[in-house]
């Protein structure tokens, strides 16, 4: 079955009301997808995290070299695509080029011998994730210590038993913010805060010792990805499990971070660190180091589809027990036109908990009349 095709989709919606995080401000969701199209009539589709115009040039460039390559051999293709381009692209946009075009494949793969694509990457472990809700966003104006403990009370009442607030405004107001959401959620919900590497060890040693008491069930990206030297000290002053790794690529990459200790919790972004391809290896070797796993998501269907296929087979954290404590799914709260829009059958939650798709590939069929409104 060879590649006949690989296009690009570029998609772009405005939001109705713009929201902000430590380090920008959103006024525009994107999406940038990939479709691979082979000589037998079967098509696969992926999606790339990063900046959505850079990583569809990247994507267009990546696809001519794959036109006629057999579109079964993913392997091949993953690991002949890198070593071209090892020289300038061992991480970033290159890598996030690579993982769409993979995780295309991978739908391909699926829908060829019809059956999802966990299947084929080892079976399953378990047939449907716990999500956590990710929102509590800053916005332009009001009060936010009213309007986000109005939003982690609507998902309390959806269900959800855990959410992540956005943090790194200061440690004395992130401190507050906080304190107030777990006034508002209670002692039952599981809390995360984010930081979006806003502070330095300094700072985010502050923070967490403020917070220690509020039960933080982690502190993501208290620092910058590349300072795991930072990590490693407000890993060592706290006692609130550290986690990271959206910004990540590959196992080499991964290999790094688990090796330094860094982490308690990695946080590959299928969209970004490879693909299918080399996230299933990345988990393994997470569980080799006694490391968590979560996937950080942050897209639009497919990638939540695609992260569900590698979540299936994600390994548990604690292994050796009755009750083993599973990876949890993000499930992005906020306003994202095109997330749900593009799947003729939109990916729900029902009370927190999201079931795994068990059709071909990724499990989820295109809506090109929404390609087609949102396509730039």
């Amino acid at each position: 079955m060879k590649i006949t095709g690989v296009t690009t989709h570029l998609l772009t919606a405005r939001l109705s009301e713009p929201f902000s995080y430590s380090r920008a401000r959103y006024d525009t969701r994107t999406a940038m997808l990939v479709e691979i199209e082979t000589d037998e009539g079967i098509s696969g589709w992926g999606e790339c995290y990063g900046p959505a115009r850079i990583t569809k040039a990247v994507v267009d460039e990546l696809g001519s070299m794959i036109i006629g390559s057999d579109a079964l051999n993913s392997e091949f293709i993953w690991q002949d695509l890198y070593a071209r381009l090892r020289d300038h692209g061992q991480k970033g946009l290159l890598i996030e080029g690579l993982s769409g075009i993979d995780i295309a494949l991978w739908d391909i793969r699926g829908k060829y011998f019809g059956v999802p694509a966990y299947q084929l990457l080892g079976g399953q472990m378990r047939s449907e994730v716990q999500a956590y809700a990710t929102g509590l966003y800053r916005r332009d104006s009001g009060d936010a210590a009213q309007y986000l403990a109005e939003e982690a009370a609507s998902y309390v009442e959806q269900g959800f038993k855990a959410m992540k607030l956005k943090v790194g405004f200061g440690v004395k107001e992130d401190y507050e913010i906080t304190r107030t959401i777990r006034d508002t959620i209670g002692d039952d919900i599981a809390l995360m805060v984010d930081a979006n590497h806003a502070y330095d060890a300094v700072a985010a040693i502050n923070l967490a010792r403020k917070i220690e008491h509020l039960d933080i069930a982690w502190f993501e990206e208290p620092v910058p990805p590349e300072d795991l030297d930072g990590y490693r000290r407000v890993k060592a002053a706290t006692s609130i499990p550290l986690a990271g790794g959206e910004c990540e690529f590959t196992r080499y990459g991964f290999k790094n971070v688990l090796g330094a200790g860094a982490m308690d919790i990695i946080q590959p972004d299928i969209c970004a660190a490879g693909g299918l391809t080399e996230c299933k290896k990345i988990s393994d070797m997470a569980q080799a180091f006694g490391i968590r796993t979560n996937p950080h998501v942050w897209g639009s269907g497919i990638g939540i589809a695609a992260s569900l296929q590698w979540m299936a087979l994600v390994p548990t954290h604690t292994p050796i027990s009755l009750s083993p404590t599973q990876p949890l799914l993000e499930f992005d709260q906020t306003e994202h036109p095109i997330r749900q829009a593009i799947l003729q059958t939109p990916i729900a939650h029902h009370s927190g908990v999201v079931q795994i798709p068990t059709a071909p590939g990724l499990g989820i069929e295109i809506n090109r009349d929404a390609l087609a409104f949102f396509k730039q």
